[in-house]
């Protein structure tokens, strides 16, 4: 890794210093004429839930001097995915309302608006506010989104996963008044007391995400995130969480320093100290993390540098609890939670598989129109996941067969019908929306899937379990390179191919093809996938193939960090 000067300051250190917590020169903006916000702000505004956009779709045809068509995507912070049937329906009222008529669920169990304007950034963060949610830290270098499994069970577990996110989530939500003051019309802090006591001025180097899973399901891709708690069980009563950190997918094309990295175990806690440990952890990044250069400002580089061994020493130097060994586990298991389940005390949940998460209305399919007119019929509570789907639960079973035809009579596919390639896809938003994106994303994946599905089909292995994801830039928002097979965007029509990864989400991908076009992007794998089909074990998925392939030594991880054994080399891939 690059050598840095490590008492340098990037620009966006100084902007935060310089904000007097989070404050800038935001209010004045949206007080004035202006469209758009200056330089500095755009930095400050991520903390407070929205990020500065414009139409790209649009930039070619401006004349010389004409404005960027700006708007702003919004971003709903939902600690587990957890929302109320009413908080729905005022989201989905927002949609229309304030923004382009759609709602999309992230690959961390929020909620995005896109297409808002500037002067409606306001009465729109206020409505969430009213609907008790909030945008406060669903960006910016801070605590993001807490994640958790989102399935609906009535057990110590899932209530300690639930419980834990929330817990983490408040405990490290920013303490400046600034979002008050700016967007709910709130007192004027006049207070010489310090408005960040745990962040202190200058917050975290970069963001920071964590998610809480299951030792019985790792639906949210555990090993991808700075810190991922696992809960474990003994019978009915929670035993623990083990603890991994340093985990994280983006990286930058052309800067071989930049890596995607798998989180590592750390330890094991007592469920009382969940929320301690992750702050434990969010402390150490704060203090010894790069501020110099963004590139390099995330946890897994500090872990990188260091190695887990100084970094559990500073851990245990500054934890008032124990940091356990690590309890061996197994590979995780993995579950999407679509369809039909049962919870206990005789309810059920109905997932609903949400392409890309765009919650929209088609010519043919009216996924909006269905859930909404779900929720307002049956007043399920709705969980967003890491799938980018929604669980609709705590229905009776009559109601979830009724929901499910609803569902069927606005054209929404059952997920029992779904090929494998299309139930596990995934798109970040990417063009016209996103300002970092250099290709399609969810505009094209669909057409992508069509193709994939049909020579799956023609191959035999339509219904075989396979994670393909797209992206339309390296950041890794849709976690592209622990996926069977994903498409990262290079350039306009360009695309890096990554094969290798799998529903378990425990290894990384290998990129297997560069700068492969758009229109070559079957062709490049079919051998691959041809293979696959005709030699694979029973329930041996298309990374697992691959790493056979491969011969690779290196199985999956499990929960110590202890490799599982696999099957050996039988020959080397093409």
């Amino acid at each position: 890794m690059a050598t840095r000067d490590k008492t340098a300051e990037s620009a966006v250190e100084i902007v935060k210093r310089s904000s007097r917590q989070l404050r800038g020169t935001i209010e004045e903006t949206i007080g004035s004429d202006a469209t758009h916000f200056a330089t500095g702000d755009l930095q400050l505004l991520k903390f407070h839930g929205t990020y500065q956009q414009d139409d790209r779709d649009r930039r070619r045809g401006r004349s010389e001097g004409e404005e960027k068509a700006y708007w702003f995507m919004l971003r709903v912070a939902l600690p587990a995915g957890l929302a109320t049937a009413a908080q729905y329906l005022a989201f989905d009222d927002l949609a229309d309302r304030y923004a382009n008529g759609t709602l999309r669920i992230t690959t961390r169990q929020g909620l995005q608006y896109h297409g808002v304007l500037k002067g409606d950034l306001k009465p729109t963060i206020a409505a969430i506010n009213h609907a008790l949610a909030t945008t406060l830290s669903a960006c910016g270098d801070v605590q993001r989104n807490v994640m958790g499994c989102p399935a609906a069970l009535d057990d110590p577990a899932h209530a300690a996963v639930r419980d834990a996110a929330r817990a983490i989530a408040e405990e490290l939500r920013p303490a400046s008044r600034a979002y008050h003051e700016i967007w709910l019309d709130g007192e004027r802090q006049i207070s010489t007391e310090e408005e960040e006591p745990f962040y202190g001025e200058t917050y975290l180097p970069r963001k920071f995400k964590t998610a809480v899973a299951l030792a019985s399901d790792n639906c949210v891709d555990i090993y991808s995130h700075d810190v991922g708690l696992v809960a474990i069980t003994d019978g009915p009563a929670l035993r623990a969480f083990n603890v991994l950190v340093g985990g994280g997918l983006g990286m930058t094309h052309g800067k071989g320093d930049t890596m995607a990295r798998l989180a590592e175990p750390l330890g094991s806690v007592a469920p009382e100290d969940a929320a301690g440990a992750v702050k434990i952890v969010a402390a150490i990044f704060r203090d010894h993390g790069n501020r110099a250069d963004r590139r390099h400002a995330r946890l897994k580089y500090l872990i990188h540098e260091w190695g887990i061994e100084r970094f559990r020493e500073e851990f245990r130097a500054r934890a008032l609890f124990p940091l356990n060994p690590s309890i061996d586990l197994p590979s995780l298991p993995w579950h999407d939670h679509l369809g039909l389940t049962p919870e206990r005390g005789g309810r059920w949940s109905y997932g609903v598989y949400v392409p890309s998460g765009r919650v929209a209305d088609g010519e043919h399919q009216r996924y909006r129109t269905a859930l909404r007119e779900a929720v307002s019929r049956y007043n399920p509570g709705v969980v967003f996941t890491a799938q980018q789907n929604v669980l609709l639960t705590g229905l009776t079973k009559p109601d979830a067969v009724k929901v499910e035809r609803l569902l069927a009579a606005h054209g929404v596919t059952p997920p029992h019908a779904l090929a494998a390639a299309r139930r596990f896809s995934m798109a970040c938003p990417a063009l016209p929306t996103c300002g970092l994106a250099v290709a399609e994303s969810e505009r094209l994946l669909p057409a992508v899937v069509d193709q994939f599905e049909e020579a799956l089909t023609r191959l035999g292995v339509r219904d075989v379990p396979i994670t393909i994801r797209m992206t339309g830039c390296p950041n890794g928002c849709a976690r592209p390179y622990t996926a069977d097979l994903a498409f990262v965007g290079r350039s306009l029509g360009l695309y890096h191919v990554y094969v290798g990864g799998g529903l378990a989400a425990d290894r990384l991908a290998d990129l297997y093809r560069a700068d492969v076009r758009t229109d070559a992007l079957l062709e490049a794998v079919y051998p691959l996938l041809e293979r696959w089909a005709n030699e694979r074990t029973i329930g041996e998925g298309l990374g697992d193939f691959y790493q056979r392939l491969r011969g690779r030594a290196e199985p999956r991880l499990t929960l110590t960090g202890k490799e599982e054994p696999t099957a050996g080399s039988v020959e080397k891939a093409e």
